[in-house]
């Protein structure tokens, strides 16, 4: 994959997960929001799992799917605030190899029309790990819509111009058999 646009649509395979300590698979809205987007979207699940607010737990999943030649995005909702039990930046960061600065930046922008100030309680973040993709927004399935439409619904997209991430991750041409 070589330059900053295509003609064509590319599918990639991406990992959702959900960082909570009360959700499961039939309340997590959130979780269910970003499947249903990507798989509308054109792309592929990878895999989607639940883990609570723990660094080491969090590290585990995410490193597992960082190292697999089969993940080329991962897509964190939750733990991003600031509650004593919110630690996905702590747990993640130290992840990336490149972290991706305007992700955060961006996200906070345009949640301003929606929830005004208190967009400077999120964390949101997002970094590049050996050539994944790491995306990481808040727990609340209406951030999580905002994530999507407003940026990486584009982003991921190799015919978006000028430029998108599609071309910076790993392509091991790996088939991905769709879950869920």
């Amino acid at each position: 994959m070589s330059g900053h646009a295509s003609t064509e649509f590319v599918p990639l395979n991406i990992a959702v997960l959900t960082v909570s300590d009360t959700r499961n698979e039939k309340t997590d809205t959130s979780g269910m929001y970003l499947v249903e987007a990507l798989k509308t979207a054109g792309h592929h699940l990878a895999d989607k799992r639940i883990t609570p607010d723990d660094v080491y737990q969090m590290r585990a999943v995410v490193s597992a799917w960082i190292a697999s030649a089969e993940v080329q995005v991962v897509l964190v909702t939750g733990g991003t605030g600031f509650t004593d039990r919110d630690s996905t930046p702590e747990a993640l960061q130290p992840l990336f190899d490149k972290t991706v600065d305007g992700f955060g930046e961006l996200f906070r922008h345009v949640s301003m029309s929606d929830i005004g100030s208190s967009t400077v309680q999120s964390r949101a973040l997002a970094g590049l790990a050996n050539r994944t993709l790491v995306c990481c927004m808040p727990g609340s399935t209406g951030a999580c819509r905002t994530a999507w439409e407003e940026i990486l619904l584009e982003q991921l997209d190799a015919r978006h111009r000028p430029c998108n991430f599609v071309p910076h991750v790993k392509f091991e041409q790996v088939a991905c058999e769709t879950r869920g």
